[in-house]
This record gives C-alpha cells, sequence and structure tokens, in this order.
C-alpha cells in the first residue's frame, strides 16, 4: 500500500515562481506582495478588512494586546482547542477561563458559556473544532447581553461558512492559520478578518512595532516616528507570495476535501466501535473538513496508541485534535488548577478520537484504503 500522510502541502511551480520573484526584487517585507495577499483573502471571506499577520497565534494576541486586556481581565476560551487559543490570552496577562466541550461536534458548549461570565470577562474565544462551525447566532446573542469582544478562532476554518457568511464576521473578528498542513499554507503565517476600520488600522500599526510610517510612506529615508507599543508580527513577502497562489486554489481544494471525506464518512460507517463527528454541509451551515475525527467506542479508548501505531506501520498517517483538554496540560494544571469533572466532553474527545486525513493530497482510493486499514487495525487489537 502506498503511504497516505496525514497533511502535505500543496506547492507546485506556482508557488516557486512566485517566491522567486519575490527573492529577484528588492523588498522582503513591507511591500505590495502582502497587501495583495490581504485583499485576495478579504475577497474570498467577503471581509471588509483583512490583515495579514505572521500566524495565528500572534494574530490573537496582537488583537487582545490591541484591546487593552491585561491583569486582572478574563477571557472565555474553550478546552478542547489548541494550546495557542489559551496561550494568545495567557501572554497578555488576562487570565483563560475554559469551558467544556458539547459531544457531538467537540465545539465550546455554548449552554455553559454564560455560567462563566462575571463582572471581569471581557471576550469570548469560539474555535471552529476541526472546521465545523459553532452556532454563532447563539453566541453573538451572548456576547451582546453581556458587552463581550467576541473572537473567532478560525485556525482549521477557511471556507467554512454559516448562512452564507463566513466564519471569522460573525463575532469582532477572526483569525486564521496558514501552516503547512492547513487549507491553504503560507509556510507559516495568518490573517485577521474583520469589519471594524478603526481597529483593523490600529492592528497594523501595533503589527509593525507602533511605527507610524511604513518603508513606501517615509520621505526621507530612515525616519519615523514610533507613536504605540508594538510587536514584530508581520507577514513576510515570501510567505505573502505563497499565500496569493494558494488562495486561487482554497476553492479546488474545499472540493476535494469535502468530496474525499464523504467518501471516506461512507466507507467507516460500516465499521462497528467508533463514531463519526460530524461535519455538517447542509446550505445553512458549511463545514470546511480540515480532517475526518472518529470516536472510539469507550471500551476501546485504551487501545488508541496501539490502534495508531498499526495504521502508521500500514503507512496511513493520522493525528489527534487535541492531545489533552487544555487546561489538563501541565502548565495551565500547574497555575490554575485541575478539575476532571468540568472537562468531561472535552477528556473523553481528547483520549478518544484519532483524526484521519481527507486533504486535496489525496484521492477517493486512498479513502477506501484508509477505511480498510483502520478497520483491520482495530479488528487485531481485538
Amino acid at each position: 500500500m502506498k503511504k497516505i500522510p496525514f497533511g502535505r502541502p500543496m506547492i507546485d511551480h506556482q508557488e516557486k515562481d512566485a517566491v522567486m520573484n519575490v527573492m529577484n526584487g528588492s523588498i522582503l517585507v513591507h511591500g505590495p506582495i502582502a497587501t495583495q495577499f490581504e485583499n485576495k483573502f478579504a475577497s474570498f471571506t467577503n471581509a471588509p478588512h483583512a490583515v495579514s499577520v505572521s500566524s495565528c497565534t500572534a494574530g490573537m494576541h496582537l488583537i487582545y494586546f490591541a484591546l487593552g486586556y491585561g491583569p486582572g481581565d478574563e477571557v472565555i476560551v474553550p478546552a478542547q482547542t489548541h494550546i495557542a487559543t489559551a496561550h494568545a490570552v495567557e501572554l497578555t496577562g488576562a487570565k483563560p477561563i475554559f469551558v467544556d466541550a458539547e459531544q457531538n461536534t467537540g465545539n465550546i458548549d455554548i449552554e455553559a458559556i454564560e455560567a462563566a461570565i462575571n463582572s471581569k470577562t471581557k471576550a469570548i474565544a469560539i474555535v471552529h473544532y476541526l472546521g465545523v462551525p459553532v452556532n454563532m447566532p447563539k453566541v453573538v446573542q451572548i456576547a451582546k447581553k453581556f458587552n463581550l469582544f467576541l473572537l473567532e478562532d478560525c485556525a482549521l476554518a477557511p471556507g467554512a461558512k454559516i448562512d452564507g457568511i463566513h466564519v471569522g464576521l460573525h463575532g469582532n473578528a477572526g483569525v486564521f492559520s496558514f501552516y503547512p498542513v492547513k487549507h491553504l499554507t503560507t509556510a507559516e503565517g495568518g490573517m485577521i478578518i474583520l469589519k471594524d476600520k478603526d481597529l483593523a488600522e490600529k492592528l497594523k500599526l501595533l503589527k509593525a512595532f507602533g511605527v507610524n510610517r511604513t518603508h513606501g510612506e517615509r520621505k526621507i529615508p530612515g525616519f519615523y516616528d514610533t507613536v504605540a507599543l508594538g510587536f514584530n508580527y508581520r507577514m513576510s513577502e515570501i510567505h505573502a507570495a505563497i499565500g496569493v497562489v494558494q488562495v486561487d486554489k482554497l476553492s479546488g481544494f474545499l472540493t476535494k476535501r469535502k468530496n474525499n471525506f464523504e467518501a471516506l464518512e461512507g466507507h467507516l460507517k460500516k465499521i462497528k466501535g467508533l463514531r463519526i463527528l460530524p461535519q455538517p454541509s447542509d446550505g445553512f451551515v458549511e463545514s470546511c473538513h480540515y480532517c475526518l475525527g472518529v470516536l472510539l467506542d469507550n471500551e476501546i479508548v485504551p487501545n488508541r496508541s496501539e490502534i495508531i501505531n498499526l495504521l502508521t506501520e500500514k503507512g496511513i498517517g493520522s493525528s489527534i485534535y487535541y492531545p489533552q483538554p487544555v487546561p489538563r496540560m501541565k502548565y495551565y494544571k500547574e497555575k490554575y488548577g485541575y478539575d476532571e469533572k468540568k472537562y468531561i466532553n472535552a477528556s473523553r474527545i481528547s483520549d478518544g478520537m484519532i483524526a484521519l486525513p481527507v486533504g486535496p493530497h489525496l484521492d477517493l482510493e486512498d479513502m477506501e484504503n484508509i477505511a480498510i486499514g483502520l478497520k483491520n487495525s482495530m479488528e487485531k487489537i481485538k
């Protein structure tokens, strides 16, 4: 059987040519390509404003920093997420308040959000887990009720929509990741989309040290002023050049992912001992099919590592999203304590799921082989 990697950047001569065009020029940062990428991504998502950044983590941290969050403030964060969602809050000195997942999709338990809100709460951060959109109308209603900023972590969700509106535009801001195995890549990088022009301008200022003039705006070379405390969270022209090409391919990538997901889902439905985490695409809610998550039955969960190792031996790549609920990870557990009763669903998903690949680097035959490999691996451990 040929190897089936979990993810692979879909790079060809177009991206390589775009990078070489930048390399053959004289501008590697502060140039027009990053702006071009911002405009193209804004057009794809129908966002009024887009701000490129060095990573999704940087983008989330930048937003909280721009809003002035710090010690004494709290931000509600899903327990079932990548560590970056919490780190972005923690880095400001504010405190992440973790909320359990709901068991069907792994997204934040919306019914538990209000109980976590108090006078210190400044914002709600939600995550579209595995590219499945959170029920944003409900979360927006809560955010408005308590006058809270609403940030959407869209790291796994380019192309996902609710009622025709792209994720990231339901709340106050959405942040995307362009890591190599994501839906599109810039090798490393991220993008913020939002509707607030003033906040967008502030983010552009703060991502570049708080300097008031870009290179192109300086009438006297080298002369500028620093009007605010900021970071070096810029995206280089090289990374942006890859992104410009990738955005044009994104619709095709998404179609391939959906087709692969549906094919693999069909094969896996015949296998006992697991539940498929759903990825709805019904016209009102459109998922973007980052991967296919299977949740093993309770009695099989202790054998998950053995199943994953057997898949690896067969050349089938897999992953775990995510290895632990964030509040159970050492840093947060030691700092804030951990009550396992608060995160039952997040623990169940983290401890019992296997993420299977559906990326555009694979085809329908690969989907059948993944299902066969999983079935044989599960039967072997039984």
